[in-house]
């Protein structure tokens, strides 16, 4: 009876031990592998992206750039009390803009547009410079140098359109009205709302 019950007590956890390996065996015998050697979990952040128009700029963006879409780059104005001339027009209902008030912000909207756009497609024409250089298989360090240099200070202009916009329409709004603005967009308690609880 003795041996009966040591064996048994033996079996069981070599048992457990067997039925471990095998699990884990099944499971990297059941792991993909792509046909380079890569495990499949391991996904190439860029693969697919050497088809794009431009290398650094996704479709998406382009389509933001053309169109002299915001794309944050005004967010330091937005959250910090400096409405944008977009959204103030898109809740002219609930801030009571004045005629007044509507029409300056609508001709400030416009001239944004207008010089993001502009700056947006130099820019876009800038970046396929980059690439082509690279394309081209005979960058140098100088060449890329003056490219990059020429593509960032163009897109700063793109920034500077959005960030020049807020900076025209915050003095049109009374304090309240920015106060508003900033509940309304749900920024309230932030920095901007606790200056116009200063000002009031």
């Amino acid at each position: 009876m003795r041996v009966s019950r040591m064996r048994k007590a033996i079996a069981m956890p070599v048992a457990a031990s067997l039925l471990l390996a095998g699990l884990a065996a099944g499971a990297l015998a059941a792991e993909p592998v792509h046909g380079d050697g890569s495990e499949a979990g391991h996904a190439q952040p860029y693969a697919g992206q050497q088809h794009r128009a431009i290398a650094s700029v996704s479709d998406a963006e382009i389509a933001e750039y053309r169109e002299g879409r915001g794309m944050g780059l005004a967010r330091p104005a937005e959250l910090n009390g400096y409405p944008g001339p977009m959204h103030v027009l898109e809740l002219a209902r609930e801030l009571d803009l004045t005629r007044e008030q509507q029409k300056a912000v609508e001709a400030i909207h416009a001239r944004m547009k207008a010089a993001a756009r502009s700056a947006g497609a130099r820019y876009l024409e800038a970046e396929k410079a980059v690439d082509a250089a690279f394309r081209s298989g005979e960058a140098t360090a100088d060449r890329i140098s003056g490219l990059v240099r020429q593509a960032d200070n163009i897109r700063a202009e793109v920034r500077l359109a959005h960030l020049a916009a807020h900076l025209e329409t915050a003095p049109l709004l009374s304090a309240e009205q920015r106060r508003r603005y900033s509940e309304l967009r749900g920024y309230a308690g932030g920095s901007g709302d606790h200056r116009h609880q200063h000002r009031r």
